[in-house]
């Protein structure tokens, strides 16, 4: 199976959005097929039997077009906004610069402005009034020629409505203007200024005007709800410093290969994701995984392109270039991400489907009935000129991508990759949260917990013998002591390792022992049997202390699984370690349903139990042994990964190692979800309400008629408002306490 980006030209609302996604679903072969409003950009999954061309040439057959783009898609999607940005831009500024005088021509004497007396003359008047108007119809030529295509085609959108309100405005103005001409050609003066009141070409011009207003507004907005995709673009380094023979040469990112050796200055964004082979820092990295504190990083630690160094200056040597990079992924995760549908959308987009046929039967319908009832034709082709104009799909079409855009966009800046826009959906809707324990809610390798005295010696004069002693060791045991003590080590001789037997050295003479525990008390005996191993220091003169080592929890689980409980969850630990092991955790951190002992190939298995209950599963784990249960999750959640298993595997990725995450994932959902609600709600009601007003129905109770330039400058709005809407996300701000 294959996947490819392409960048769509010509769409403007959600009708063409939905018809360019079946025209290319329809093509044998094609599985799946995702078209963004946003960002223009179309993603195709199909088999290799398809040919590219051949998608590229249905699209065009559906009126629009279609180009291949490359891996680096993001940097093209801002080209193309760009473009897209000015070229409405100078259609807007041409518009309106027409648009004012042939306001004043038109409309000046019954606004009390000063008028030119040649004016007076008809067909001096109506020839100003065409030589402003059609500029601006030629500009905006391509609601015409869009609407039209897709009218023939039978699959009328949103430039169909523009195209025929405007189009029937201009073609009566035509009507009205042989009539007067004609007026005046045979000297008939009152034929030939009768009608003048009821040209409508500035109405026409003003439509089309508002529209590309409503048009650039959209523009703008949308690119705001690109903003944190932006910032994580901006974040790429380009150049870096790379050390050949001894010497440092300044070259671009892109030029480097693996296992090059690259420096990195104090105050510099690390270029390439690898390994610091010499010096140490602090590296800030909470631009990719949200980290607030900068994390120490000394030789042999992994560091990641777009992170900041802030200390020292460091060799890092190239493991991972260009798509592989942590960075590009992000880039990659999120825009995919903001390419999928949720539910919500998908009906939004089957509602658009429909929507533009029953706007067009509903206007045709309400000019016949007006006509039929008595009133004149100009007043008919008004009240449908502002149906036509009033009824644009864009709110609608917009409501939920808008939405989408900016949560998966937030959700990155938090450290919350999210893949998909069904799994944030879905995520305010879980009642369950199954976690694994080790490296989840616990560190994921051996600490020094607790330390058990034996002497009077001071409790830092025992963890500096004790670590000097195994900082000659390799075993995980003896690097878990040699990390609970920060200080200066002592000097050790004769230091002796024996298998199973544990070490021993000298200080100042002094031989020092280091070995599992001899006797075992009933104190000793109640901490193994919650899982966690003793190492006992003696010296010459007998015990000194018991270093209790073991899988500690992290700091934040205890809070996160309080918030989540207070949230309503259920919770459950899920793990392969040993019954007491997994209790004496589950009783520290409060969870009380413990499923222990279970292999990594049959906790998809526990899930599917779960899932059988009713209950709507979260699965969070490290996204490596845990990737069955992952996938079988209503929704999985891969923490502290950022490995190729994790992302294939889970629907969101954490990229800190902070169960608290989790919950601001919960946090962040429910106010996506929230607000694609409240977008869709507002979208549906003002179309419930425009449709009536522009087809009169206060008219015959209270006179009250939509004027169509009024009813443009609704419809521009309307978009405007949802996108507005949409960008309150990004004010979001996850909060633990509650």
């Amino acid at each position: 199976m294959q996947k490819q980006q392409f960048q769509i030209e010509g769409m403007t609302c959600a009708t063409c959005q939905v018809t360019v996604q079946r025209a290319v679903a329809q093509i044998q072969g094609v599985k799946q097929v995702n078209v963004n409003l946003i960002t223009h950009a179309m993603q195709v999954e199909f088999e290799p039997t398809v040919k590219i061309q051949s998608i590229i040439k249905e699209v065009e057959e559906a009126g629009y077009g279609a180009k291949v783009i490359a891996q680096d898609q993001p940097e093209q999607f801002r080209k193309q906004q760009k473009l897209t940005r000015s070229v409405i831009k100078r259609r807007l500024i041409i518009s309106f610069s027409f648009l004012i005088p042939l306001f004043y021509i038109s409309m000046g004497m019954l606004l009390g402005l000063p008028r030119f007396n040649f004016l007076d003359l008809t067909y001096v008047n109506l020839s100003f009034q065409w030589f402003l108007t059609i500029p601006i119809i030629v500009v905006n030529y391509r609601y015409f020629s869009v609407g039209t295509k897709r009218l023939l085609k039978g699959d009328p959108n949103m430039d169909t409505l523009v195209a025929i309100g405007t189009g029937a405005a201009i073609l009566y103005g035509f009507y009205i203007t042989v009539i007067s001409f004609y007026g005046e050609f045979i000297q008939d003066m009152d034929l030939s200024m009768i009608w003048m009141d009821q040209l409508y070409l500035e109405t026409a011009a003003t439509i089309l005007s508002l529209v590309t207003m409503g048009k650039y507004l959209e523009e703008i907005s949308k690119q705001k709800t690109l903003g944190a995709l932006e910032k994580l673009i901006d974040l790429k380094p380009k150049k870096a410093w790379k050390k050949t023979n001894g010497e440092l040469v300044e070259v671009l990112v892109s030029e480097l290969k693996v296992s090059d050796l690259v420096l990195i200055k104090p105050g510099e964004f690390i270029s390439v994701d690898g390994v610091i082979r010499n010096g140490d820092t602090m590296v800030d990295q909470a631009a990719i995984t949200g980290e607030s504190l900068p994390v120490h990083k000394q030789v042999g630690d992994s560091v990641i392109a777009a992170t900041l160094n802030q200390l020292g200056a460091i060799e890092v040597e190239v493991k991972l270039l260009g798509d592989d990079t942590t960075i590009a992924k992000i880039i990659r995760l999120v825009e995919e991400a903001s390419q999928t549908k949720a539910p919500l959308t998908k009906l939004a987009d089957e509602i658009s489907r429909i929507f533009v046929p029953i706007v067009l039967f509903i206007a045709f319908s309400a000019c016949m009935i007006w006509i039929i009832v008595g009133q004149p034709l100009e007043f008919a082709i008004q009240i449908m000129i502002a149906i036509l104009v009033i009824s644009c799909p864009c709110a609608l079409g917009l409501a939920t991508p808008v939405t989408m855009m900016v949560g998966t966009g937030k959700g990155a800046e938090l450290g919350i990759l999210i893949k998909s826009a069904e799994a944030m959906e879905k995520l305010h809707t879980i009642d369950t949260v199954v976690m694994d324990k080790t490296g989840t809610i616990t560190q994921g390798r051996p600490v020094v917990v607790d330390i058990l005295s034996a002497t009077d010696l001071n409790l830092e004069v025992i963890k500096q013998i004790a670590a000097s002693i195994e900082y000659n060791s390799e075993h995980p045991l003896a690097k878990a002591i040699v990390d609970a003590y920060q200080g200066p080590l002592l000097n050790v001789t004769d230091f002796v390792y024996v298998p199973g037997m544990g070490v021993r050295g000298k200080i100042n003479q002094e031989t020092y022992r280091l070995t599992k525990i001899t006797h075992v008390t009933e104190t000793l005996s109640h901490i193994l049997s919650s899982g966690k191993t003793i190492i006992e220091l003696n010296g010459s003169q007998g015990l000194i202390a018991h270093f209790v080592i073991a899988d500690a929890v992290k700091p934040s689980s205890i809070e996160a699984i309080q918030a989540l409980k207070k949230l309503g969850k259920k919770l459950v630990m899920l793990t392969g370690d040993l019954k007491p092991v997994a209790q004496s955790i589950a009783n520290e951190v409060g969870i009380t349903e413990v499923i222990a002992e279970v292999l990594p190939q049959d906790k998809d298995a526990v899930i599917a139990d779960l899932q059988k209950q009713g209950r709507k599963v979260v699965m969070v784990g490290d996204g490596i042994n845990d990737a069955p249960s992952l996938m079988r999750a209503d929704v999985g959640m891969a923490i502290g990964a950022g490995t190729d298993i994790a992302i294939e595997a889970a629907d969101i990725v954490l990229l800190q190692s902070d169960l608290r995450q989790v919950d601001y994932a919960f946090d962040l959902s429910k106010s996506v979800v929230k607000n694609m609600k409240t977008n869709l709600f507002w979208a549906f009601f003002y179309n419930l309400i425009a449709i009536p007003l522009a087809a009169g129905i206060l008219f015959p109770v209270f006179g009250w008629l939509l004027s169509p330039m009024i009813a443009a400058l609704a419809m521009a709005f309307s978009s405007v408002s949802v996108v507005l809407n949409a960008l309150r996300l990004r004010s979001f701000r996850a909060n633990i306490v509650r």
